[in-house]
């Protein structure tokens, strides 16, 4: 590689880490704000919630790896642009291919990095997740459930207890099961307690009522001195076998999945769809950084421009990123949809070479830049104007003091 090719790449791969690390940390954070209560609500220790944050963060890299690309890419030419530095590269005779080398090195790089986070980690990290909230599950029914609280077990599932008694006695016990779409089921016990067996926990509730209401509406009451509820059947995942989504699996089990599992067999279409979506969902950071070549590869003037080139890119990946997740989310249940995925990333490279090859700015259309600019100036003057009466305010209510 080149002395001007290796100062090229140095420049693009500090700004991919600086955008992937901080467009990780705000897509980590929405994650991590929907699990807290779960966690928090279970009494569980700070490294268990730990746990489950890093093993969320996992599924979300490859995610953020193509737009972290596309900002790279757009905002290193276009930074270059500015400093003349690509005029000066053109004007000594380079070939374009010392600006293009090092942008496709690092996609095809991220490409490939992607792909075995997708195929390795990301399944690891979904099965170690849902054993760990599967533990959080348990923990909540056994062990860490507070007085008076009700606890969401599952959408359809909540338990309360009352009061705790010594030598792990419970007294007043609420459960509402209505997993079972054909009769709910309630259960009140003045008091009971869990107790190990070998094939898993249950619970003993002694002199209580269990109300059960079918479909149709009726409604029966039974009242017993003792009941046993299996605890295992409060969550699947407590089972020893749990039950794995396509996501869950490896990407050697996508291309022969066990002709016995059950989820597969019943749903046989969501495998597919998801081992499509696992093959053609690592050229996106080459997509990405194509667009970002396309949109800002060229040296030329950004005075007239309406939008930055990081902008454009970035809008225009995002409808293209936005295809591929319409139609990955159709193919789970149209097989048509199956060869989308794979016809978006191809088509728009095509796309994208033929506007770097014939060297033309690839843009948003004009009408959408007009819009933009306009609504962006609309803002812009509001907010000044907001801004304005503020000090005009506090300056007044300054006076009067």
């Amino acid at each position: 590689m080149k002395v001007l090719e290796f100062y090229i790449l140095r420049r693009t791969v500090t700004i991919f880490f600086a955008a992937l690390v901080w467009v990780l940390v705000i897509a980590w954070t929405t994650q991590v704000l929907n699990r807290i209560d779960f966690v928090s609500g279970g009494g569980q220790s700070a490294a268990a919630f730990f746990k489950i944050a890093a093993l969320l963060l996992v599924p979300i890299i490859p995610i953020v790896i193509p737009f972290a690309i596309g900002i790279a890419v757009s905002q290193t030419l276009a930074t270059m642009n500015q400093d003349s530095e690509l005029v000066v590269i053109s004007a000594a005779g380079a070939p374009r291919t010392t600006v293009v080398r090092p942008m496709l090195i690092l996609a095809i790089l991220a490409a490939l990095a992607s792909f075995a986070i997708s195929n390795t980690l990301e399944p690891y990290a979904r099965q170690a997740l849902r054993s760990s909230l599967a533990n959080v599950n348990a923990d909540i029914i056994t062990s860490v459930a507070q007085e008076g609280v009700f606890y969401k077990i599952s959408d359809d599932l909540f338990v309360q207890i009352s009061k705790r008694l010594p030598q792990g006695q419970l007294a007043g016990i609420f459960v509402a099961d209505t997993r079972d779409k054909e009769a709910k089921y309630i259960y009140h016990a003045l008091r009971g307690a869990t107790v190990e067996r070998a094939e898993g926990p249950v619970l003993v509730l002694e002199e209580g009522i269990l109300q059960r209401q079918t479909a149709k509406g009726e409604v029966s009451t039974v009242q017993f001195d003792s009941y046993t509820l299996d605890l295992s059947q409060f969550t699947e995942q407590v089972q020893n076998v749990p039950t794995l989504h396509p996501k869950d699996h490896y990407l050697p089990y996508l291309l022969n999945p066990d002709p016995r599992d059950r989820f597969m067999r019943n749903n046989p279409q969501l495998f597919r769809a998801e081992l499509h979506m696992r093959l053609s969902e690592w050229l996106y950071p080459i997509v990405f950084a194509l667009i970002g070549l396309a949109v800002a590869g060229d040296a030329r003037s950004f005075r007239e421009a309406r939008l930055h080139p990081m902008v454009t890119a970035l809008g225009i990946g995002l409808l293209v990123r936005w295809a591929g997740f319409y139609s990955g989310g159709a193919a789970e249940t149209n097989p048509l949809f199956s060869f989308m995925l794979y016809a978006i990333p191809i088509g728009m490279s095509i796309v994208c070479i033929w506007f770097i090859a014939t060297s033309r700015p690839m843009e948003l259309p004009t009408a959408w830049t007009e819009r933009l600019a306009t609504r962006w100036q609309k803002d812009r003057d509001r907010m000044e104007r907001f801004a304005g009466r503020l000090s005009r305010l506090f300056g007044l209510e300054r006076n009067r003091a």
